[in-house]
């Protein structure tokens, strides 16, 4: 473990956080394919099948990700509304890690059935916050409504389950690019009804370890209660935007192998 004062933790924070959010650290992330995009609704179809490939490699995930968008064309959001069931041959052969065709298939039609019925997958996230303004409930909320009865368990797996200890880092990390903006032209700040202050952490083994290295983590394991906890001790330091600092944690550990 590092010592380091609260004061002197603050100030490190802080640091790596401006040293990483900024426009220069897109290009090697996998945020650079919804960058791609104009349009937000675009913008929120491609973040979102972006960041569930978001395992991995991180060339692999950008790679696998604009693949998806190159089979869906210069504009996923119509083709999801527009697309009929010819058009879904052409992703018979993606695959990413163990994201298989029919998970993929599976996911595309519930994101179609989604813009086609609530015009996108923006107001399903609002209206699970809106119960208890909690991002947790906006999780499990969307979660039960993208799995339409009879989805297969292998699919089930790729959007994670808070409520059997996932740490969900994958949603979280869709979601920060979603929620916040703070003018740094990284995140994108498209869903202005969620406020900052109520993100969690995308907790991975990259800022899971630096965490732990700081004292900011005690728990092992990288599950939903160690998002809960390493995300209330950086609300300590700025609890209107805690996940700011998911690019000092995340940013050290991967260019500065700390």
């Amino acid at each position: 473990m590092v010592a380091m004062s609260e004061n002197e933790l603050y100030e490190f924070l802080e640091a790596k956080a401006a040293e990483y959010n900024r426009p220069d650290f897109i290009a090697t992330d996998p945020i650079s394919v919804p960058h791609r995009f104009a349009d937000p609704h675009d913008i929120e179809i491609a973040a979102f099948l972006t960041a569930i490939l978001a395992w991995g490699q991180r060339q692999t995930i950008i790679r696998s990700a604009s693949r998806l968008m190159e089979l869906m064309g210069p504009a996923p959001y119509e083709f999801l509304k527009e697309s009929r069931e010819e058009d879904w041959t052409r992703f018979l052969g993606f695959v990413h890690r163990t994201f298989q065709p029919d998970d993929c298939l599976f996911f595309l039609r519930s994101l179609k059935q989604m813009v086609q019925e609530q015009g996108g997958i923006k107001q399903i996230f609002i209206r699970g916050f809106q119960r208890n303004g909690r991002v947790d409930d906006a999780i499990r909320h969307f979660r039960q409504q993208f799995f339409r009865p009879g989805a297969p368990a292998r699919t089930r797996k790729h959007l994670p389950d808070i409520d059997r200890g996932s740490a969900a880092k994958r949603i979280n990390l869709f979601l920060r690019w979603m929620v916040r903006n703070d003018g740094k032209g990284v995140d994108f700040g498209l869903w202005e009804e969620i406020p900052p202050a109520s993100l969690y952490i995308p907790l991975d083994v990259h800022s899971g370890r630096v965490a732990r290295m700081l004292g900011l983590l005690e728990r092992k394991q990288n599950d939903w209660k160690a998002v809960k906890e390493l995300t209330g001790r950086l609300r300590q330091f700025c609890p209107d935007d805690p996940v700011k600092y998911d690019y000092a944690l995340f940013g050290t550990g991967v260019f500065e192998k700390f």
